[in-house]
């Protein structure tokens, strides 16, 4: 079965939401095995509406539409199917009760205009809209399925979730199953470089790589009647890629990389302290997001001006004067410092020019020092950059971990 989704409404356009249901629903389709080419998304016209309909009816058996069932004149979809399939819109009595019941529940009287919502196309199934007003439908005509939804997505996804999954789940025997692997540390061009043999012959599974800042993430996914079947595969296929790429590998999934850190920090029984400069606090808000990190995690310093760095790190003024705040050898003092003035069993800092300013022929924008330091290891490591400032910090925190990570590993 091949399905097509019709995304309706001229705020997304006009970039004015984010198109939230089309990612979603694609998942979805891809984990119950129901192939998705293309994706559409049109304005609140009729006419327009009614010829995105017609092309996705000729290349896909069930058409998913998203928004446009609401009651105002520009909520369209209902009717532009109906014109199309020459279907009636009758009205249910059932659900404008509903409808009237969910506004009295709130105190407040229902407005003429959403009695249009309680009209539903001649022949079809009624989805029980439990976080709204607008009911969804399922329509079947002429060996094709029109599935219309709700355009909010927290009333979009209980409906699809409760309804049309168990109803598509019936026309795919097999589903679509999938591992992420989590790399860092390494380009994209780099992996794809290394499994390519992997990625050019394999057919099922089948692997792609996706970038994403200073991470890259390799979706492995296979086509099976059994989830046993589907994993036994993916165990396969992860060992093969392990086996080349296994030390640029943090997680697995839904993991982060914040999360695997702490994870080990528990398991190895150990507390981390943090000195940051140019990334502003981003590592300990980072850090501290997953539940159980202060259990290992004991305190950070925000250090920004030179002053900072020595009051609070005991950072030498002849360390600043002789390399500059962004260099080796205070990234250094600013890890032994958190060290020095903690309980902490190790370390990590960050000092760079994040930009757009601060910049000298020998240091750069996007020029970052981060600083480890243990009770019998201290050391930096230097990393260039490019991007806004934003993007600057947010790569250089992510660099820090993982300098943080790959000493636990050894730890």
């Amino acid at each position: 079965m091949v399905a097509e989704i019709i995304c309706v409404g001229t705020e997304l356009l006009l970039g004015q939401i984010v198109n939230t249901n089309a990612q979603y629903l694609s998942q979805k389709l891809a984990s119950l095995g129901i192939d998705l080419y293309f994706q559409t998304t049109v304005g609140d016209n009729l006419n327009r509406l009614k010829s995105a309909i017609d092309i996705a009816s000729k290349r896909a058996d069930i058409l998913i539409f998203t928004g446009g069932l609401g009651p105002t004149s520009d909520d369209i979809t209902k009717e532009a199917v109906c014109e199309y399939l020459g279907k009636k819109l009758i009205l249910d009595q059932e659900i404008l009760n509903k409808i009237e019941n969910y506004f009295k529940h709130r105190g407040a009287r229902m407005p003429d205009i959403n009695k249009k919502q309680a009209y539903v196309p001649e022949g079809a199934i009624v989805l029980e809209n439990k976080y709204g007003t607008a009911p969804g439908f399922i329509i079947e005509e002429n060996n094709k399925i029109a599935i219309l939804l709700p355009g909010p997505p927290f009333e979009m996804q209980p409906m699809f979730e409760e309804y049309v999954v168990p109803y598509l789940e019936k026309f795919s025997k097999e589903k679509i199953y999938s591992r992420v692997l989590k790399f860092i540390g390494i380009g994209e061009s780099s992996i794809e470089e290394r499994l390519r043999d992997f990625i050019q012959n394999q057919s099922d599974p089948s692997l792609a790589l996706y970038a994403k800042p200073f991470e890259v993430e390799l979706r492995i996914s296979t086509k099976k009647s059994s989830e046993p079947l589907a994993k036994d595969l993916l165990d396969q296929i992860e060992s093969k890629v392990r086996s080349l790429l296994g030390e640029y590998i943090y997680g697995v999934d839904n993991q982060t990389l914040e999360e695997v850190i702490v994870e080990m920090l528990l398991q190895k029984g150990l507390k981390v302290s943090v000195a940051e400069s140019c990334t502003g606090g981003l590592i300990c808000n980072k850090i501290t997001n997953v539940p159980g990190a202060s259990n290992v995690f004991d305190r950070g310093f925000i250090t920004y001006s030179n002053e900072a760095k020595v009051k609070e790190l005991g950072v030498s003024e002849e360390a600043l004067k002789n390399f500059g705040a962004v260099s080796h050898e205070v990234a250094k003092q600013m890890a032994q410092g958190a060290l020095n003035n903690s309980l902490a069993d190790i370390a990590i800092s960050t000092t760079g020019i994040a930009g757009p300013t601060g910049a000298t022929k020998t240091k750069p924008v996007g020029l970052v020092y981060i600083g480890i330091a243990t009770k019998n290891y201290v050391d930096s490591f230097e990393f260039k950059f490019s991007g806004d400032r934003l993007r600057i910090k947010e790569i250089a925190s992510k660099a820090a971990l993982d300098v943080l990570r790959r000493t636990l590993i050894s730890y």
